[in-house]
């Protein structure tokens, strides 16, 4: 007869570590199917980043860079597990402690999703389904181990393995090929041919070098960066932008009115405000969209209005100056991405482009609302965090290559450097303590894109250290003195040390 005693401890917190792995699970795929914003991590981690202290935030993204959502969401998947274990232990002896335990988590995690921006009541479901499924598995499990037999516990641990596994794996195709994709829906979407199209930068817009960032940023490799845990995946079908506020006319557009009105394309540089000397967070692309100035127009702004406020679909906003989007730069309402449709990461179906401005006052992406109002009547998000009010993007260079060897004779040095609708208009390296030399630049188009630049260096042997530095359009030299990222972008000169053998 398969009997033996009462599972230890040990084994109590391995049930109680499945459980709730298999109710996490069966939460996500609930969510996945429904709103995967609402999964019961993906809430908890939203939760901890709107109420985390400030201090905290920077000196944690300082520390992981953009490593700082998955950190965090690894970090709380492994906090919640180790509870579960706690619980299966406490079962043992408590059961009914155990339970009010279970229930008050899933409350945490049904608080958490229903007070997100943007998700409503029916959030609570994920996080309840997944308390209720860890109930029930430590409740059979209780069943199992009164009957004190090995094989009834195989047979739990098994089954509880089973159900957490499959549920992973199905919400994970839920969101990237089955019912809850969205991917089929951009992939049917057939961008017309732009009726302005973009003015082609040039013969030698590209150097082609070894190791230098090519012109157009490939989607692939743009950087992201934003405060969504769970990637936004909207239905087009269903979306719309509002404009209201200080207005004359409250209007509503859809994608088919976007895609009925006049198409710009145009190269803007884009860059993050968290960006530091010699950093990648910066790139260039071809965006496809409507002006944003003509839209607004329709809709006749008070001039009054000196901020232009755009939401997300998440409920992350941004305030641009009302009068840069009038300025006669081009600002856009964008749908398109180096020739396809914008992708999910990157703000499907539309975000807003705003040459000249950091991301964190401009770039929204996944978004459903501009609103006109003042910058003495609303801060937007990253305002209320300690960042400045809009200020230009400050003038920057970078070098690609070479980044730490080379060999002796002939190197080219290149790089890129950037000062959005102000332009580039020189960019000199300097090697050691030796005079700043002229670098060659490529053919750009406009000022709202990056610049690659390259030297022809006959490098000696030794160690050595290279300096760039790059003026913009309007004959202003690149400052030296150096300045953190807070509160409105890094400053400071880009080297290198570099041995050459």
């Amino acid at each position: 007869m398969d009997t033996s005693q009462h599972a230890s401890p040990r084994t109590w917190a391995v049930a109680g570590l499945l459980a709730t792995l298999a109710g996490l699970a069966v939460g996500h795929l609930v969510a996945a199917l429904t709103a995967p914003r609402a999964a019961p991590l993906s809430a908890l981690s939203d939760t901890v980043v709107a109420i985390v202290p400030l201090e905290v935030a920077h000196w944690f993204i300082d520390l992981v860079g953009t490593l700082d959502k998955p950190l965090l969401v690894i970090g709380l998947a492994v906090t919640v597990a180790l509870l579960g274990g706690g619980i299966g232990r406490l079962w043992r002896t408590r059961p009914w402690l155990a339970r009010a335990a279970v229930v008050a988590f899933a409350a945490v995690g049904a608080i958490a999703a229903v007070t997100r921006p943007g998700l409503g009541a029916a959030a609570a479901i994920p996080s309840l389904l997944a308390g209720a499924v860890v109930l029930v598995a430590l409740q059979w499990w209780a069943a199992r181990d009164a009957e004190r037999t090995v094989t009834g516990r195989r047979g739990f641990l098994a089954a509880v393995g089973g159900v957490a596994a499959a549920a992973f794996g199905a919400s994970w195709w839920a969101t990237r090929i089955g019912p809850a994709a969205i991917e089929a829906d951009r992939d049917q979407l057939v961008l017309p041919e732009p009726d302005a199209p973009a003015m082609e930068p040039g013969p030698v817009a590209d150097f082609e070098t070894e190791g230098l960032s090519s012109y157009i940023t490939p989607n692939g490799d743009f950087y992201r960066i934003d405060t969504a845990i769970t990637v936004p995946r909207i239905d087009v079908d269903g979306w719309s932008l509002r404009v209201h506020g200080m207005v004359d006319t409250e209007r509503t557009y859809t994608m088919d009115d976007l895609l009925g009105r006049e198409l710009i394309e145009r190269d803007i540089t884009l860059c993050c405000v968290s960006n530091q000397v010699g950093g990648d967070l910066v790139g260039n692309a071809r965006w496809l969209g409507v002006s944003l100035a003509a839209l607004l127009a329709e809709s006749g702004v008070d001039p009054a209005a000196d901020q232009l406020v755009s939401r997300s679909s998440d409920g992350w906003t941004a305030g641009s100056p009302t009068d840069l989007v009038f300025d006669g730069r081009d600002a856009m309402i964008a749908i398109g991405m180096n020739g396809q449709p914008l992708p999910v990461d990157h703000g499907w179906p539309a975000r807003l482009v705003i040459p000249g401005l950091y991301g964190y006052v401009s770039a929204t992406k996944w978004l459903t609302e501009l609103e006109l109002t003042t910058f003495d009547s609303y801060d937007a998000y990253w305002i209320t965090r300690g960042w400045s009010t809009p200020r230009p993007i400050k003038t920057q260079s970078r070098i690609d290559t070479p980044r730490s060897k080379a060999s002796a004779g002939t190197v080219a040095v290149a790089g890129v450097a950037w000062a959005q609708h102000r332009g580039i208009s020189a960019v000199e390296l300097r090697i050691d303590d030796g005079d700043w030399q002229p670098c060659e630049l490529s053919d750009v188009a406009t000022g709202d894109t990056w610049r690659q630049w390259l030297y022809e260096w006959n490098a000696p042997e030794g160690e050595h250290t290279l300096t760039v530095r790059a003026t913009d359009g309007d004959g202003a030299v690149q400052t030296s003195e150096v300045q953190g990222v807070i509160p409105d972008g890094a400053t400071g000169l880009h080297s290198v040390t570099v041995t050459v053998s």
